[in-house]
């Protein structure tokens, strides 16, 4: 791992914000474990601790750097002896990282002393929200001994009791670091890899970089350290990017991408072995397939669907399943199916035997057909139906917006929102709405990345063309980020408008109700503050992450689909006032604090492996909730019973691909639209997206 050399300003704050924010500071499951960078070698600064009863900061007595000093608190100065820095790993450390924090004794009023660095328990600490910074092994407080307030005064750990000599504060701060620039991956195996950046800068010091890849946190590390070994996928094309944050919680926009492919483990040029014992048999107009497992040598890690000789689906997994479901088929039609089998180096078997089957007359099934309306070059995002039976719908990353007539195909550019700024992830043009009043209104809601925020805008549709003169900011100040930019919008049966924000790639917003970020949204439809909002301000629901689907169903109840980060998605149906617990919970497993079963935290309603879901949009359609699931390739149909989901099904797993978008048609069925190509990366018009017309059964 590479270090930086020492500032130049003695006063630059370095404070690992995963303790200051509550942000979970380890590498995921999935990315390997959780082991973190080490800090064993010197450290750049740090940041000054506050006493909240005396305002004078926390300090090493006499400046002295000799095993055994005391801390007390005396007047603030800026000086090595008063900048503290706690690594991920939970240390608390001083004099640029030379020496940690420890007590003398593991007992109520034994002194805070400074101690050469082992990585021992009695090393470790912890600052929570409330000030407070707690002795890990002892869970005793730092505390300025008896509530004094005079210079020299010591500092112990003694019981914690919210008092105000027990409370540190760091210096106010709201400036983000600059964004982390060049990004360079050296090691690289089949399952691990070395990245390394360039230093960022902040005016009161880095302290944390997170290291993420395709929008998932992967591991974060101190903001002394320059470069960090990575856990990866052998062949699994990933896009690496690394954020900067500071003491306060303020967090850079992410870097630039770069992509990595690590090579197979070993070289394997065996293919699986034929499928066989393949059956198909129909129900109306679908057809379900079953067939007997495949061997490898390695694994299998797909299976291929063909239909009349055409490939229809892949099955992926680990093991993929070994049954499939065809939906929407013609009725009283004969169709012939096969089956290979893959292995992750992309060695395929022959295929199987064929299996022969005839729909029935009619359609009893849930989806009856499925129509490709249009293709488009760039990635459709937000979508809605006109009143005359057109569609609208537009590009994320061109920033138009285009008409669709779905019986001829035709497609007209409408216009380019103004002001949108792609964010190289997942930000630009997102969701849209129409007015409830659009009849005579004419104004469609928008919700887009700008090149500061994300913000909330309505323009009118007139005469086949957006009216750009008559746009209208109705919201700003939306966190954004490269992703985690949320961005559906809905309007309910009260006449609101809601919408679904990310947190920014800053997981302490998604619990701050000052921040808009990381929330469901309430405004009038004239961007005012409905006046029975719960906090008072725009914000209806929070502790979201990156909720990208919102659907009411008859009754009037709101639901929201939400990304995880790397185990479970989620969802839920949203409570006025709700708390949905990220970051100290992703769908129903514990990530930090007092995890899910903190007072107060409302479980999802459904919950799916990242493998399997990854959703963003929902519709309700006679109360059955659609969910579309873009790394999961499919869409998900469930029941609304009462206040739960019942009755799952899954359709097309595999079929389109990845699927963005799902929208009730006016006659009650359903638009569907595909992300396969470019979703990540926001250059325009590098993609070939489809869009469909779904037609369900009754």
């Amino acid at each position: 791992m590479t270090r930086r050399p020492p500032p130049v300003a003695a006063s630059r704050i370095i404070l690992a914000a995963c303790l200051i924010t509550l942000t979970a500071c380890e590498a995921t499951p999935e990315q390997g474990g959780s082991e973190l960078e080490s800090q064993s070698a010197a450290v750049t600064a740090g940041t000054r601790l506050i006493s909240a009863q005396s305002g004078r900061c926390l300090d090493v007595s006499q400046n002295s750097q000799t095993s055994g000093q005391g801390l007390n608190i005396y007047d603030c100065h800026g000086q090595g002896n008063q900048r503290f820095l706690f690594t991920p790993e939970g240390e608390l450390r001083v004099f640029d990282g030379a020496w940690c924090v420890q007590p003398a004794t593991a007992t109520a009023g034994a002194r805070a002393v400074i101690s050469a660095c082992t990585g021992a328990a009695a090393q470790r600490w912890v600052r929570n929200a409330n000030g407070t910074v707690v002795h890990t092994a002892s869970s005793l407080c730092l505390d300025v001994s008896g509530g004094a307030t005079a210079n020299s005064s010591p500092v112990i750990v003694w019981d914690c009791n919210g008092q105000t000599n027990q409370q540190w504060n760091l210096p106010a701060d709201t400036q983000p670091p600059t964004v982390p620039t060049g990004l360079v991956v050296t090691n690289l195996t089949c399952n691990t890899a070395t990245l390394s950046w360039a230093e960022s800068t902040d005016n009161q010091g880095v302290a944390f970089y997170d290291v993420y890849h395709d929008g998932q946190l992967m591991k974060s590390v101190s903001g002394a350290v320059l470069s960090t070994g990575l856990t990866v996928v052998p062949g699994a094309t990933w896009g690496l990017y690394v954020n900067a944050r500071d003491a306060a919680g303020n967090v850079s926009q992410g870097s630039a991408t770069l992509s990595i492919t690590p090579p197979p483990c070993q070289v394997d040029t065996q293919a699986p072995s034929i499928p066989t014992g393949l059956t198909a048999t129909a129900t109306g107009t679908s057809v379900t397939l079953n067939w007997t497992a495949s061997t490898d040598n390695v694994g299998v890690s797909a299976y291929v669907v063909f239909r009349d000789g055409v490939q229809v689906a892949t099955v992926p997994g680990t093991p993929p399943a070994t049954t499939f479901v065809d939906s929407g088929l013609s009725a009283n039609t004969a169709y012939v199916y096969s089956v290979l089998a893959r292995d992750a180096q992309g060695n395929a078997s022959a295929r199987s035997t064929t299996a022969s089957v005839t729909t029935g007359q009619a359609c009893t099934n849930p989806v009856c057909s499925v129509t490709q309306v249009a293709t488009d070059t760039d990635i459709p995002w937000g979508l809605v139906s006109l009143p005359d039976g057109a569609v609208l719908y537009g590009r994320r990353d061109a920033q138009d917006i285009v008409r669709l007539d779905p019986v001829t195909g035709q497609k007209t550019s409408v216009g380019t929102v103004p002001n949108v700024q792609s964010t190289d992830g997942e930000g630009g043009l997102m969701g849209i709405v129409l007015s409830p009043t659009f009849a005579t209104d004419r104004w469609l809601y928008v919700m887009h990345t700008s090149p500061t925020d994300n913000r909330i805008v309505r323009l009118r549709y007139e005469n086949g063309s957006l009216n750009t003169a008559s746009l209208q900011v109705l919201l700003q100040g939306i966190g954004r980020n490269k992703f985690h930019n949320g961005g559906r919008l809905r309007f309910g049966p009260d006449g609101k408008l809601y919408a679904a924000t990310g947190d920014a790639q800053n997981a302490a917003y998604a619990q701050d109700l000052n921040n808009l970020a990381g929330k469901v949204l309430r405004l009038n439809a004239d961007g005012t503050i409905p006046s029975d909002n719960p906090f008072g301000n725009y914000v209806w629901s929070y502790g979201h992450r990156n909720p990208q689907g919102l659907a009411f169903d008859s009754q009037g109840r709101l639901w929201e689909q939400e990304f995880g980060n790397s185990v479970m998605d989620e969802t839920n149906l949203i409570q006025r006032g709700g708390n949905y617990g990220w970051p100290n919970c992703e769908g129903t497993v514990s990530q930090g604090g007092s995890g899910c079963a903190t007072p107060g935290y409302i479980v999802p309603k459904q919950t799916y492996t990242t493998a399997a879901g990854s959703c963003s949009g929902i519709a309700v359609v006679r109360d059955v909730l659609y969910v579309a699931c873009a790394r999961g390739t499919r869409l998900y149909r469930e029941v609304i019973s009462g206040t739960e989901l019942t009755n799952v099904q899954q359709f097309f797993v595999g079929t389109y691909g990845r699927l963005r978008t799902v929208e009730p048609t006016l006659d009650g069925n359903l638009w569907l639209t595909t992300t396969n190509q470019g979703d990540k990366d926001s250059i325009p018009n590098n993609s070939n997206e489809r869009i469909f017309r779904v037609v369900l059964g009754q």
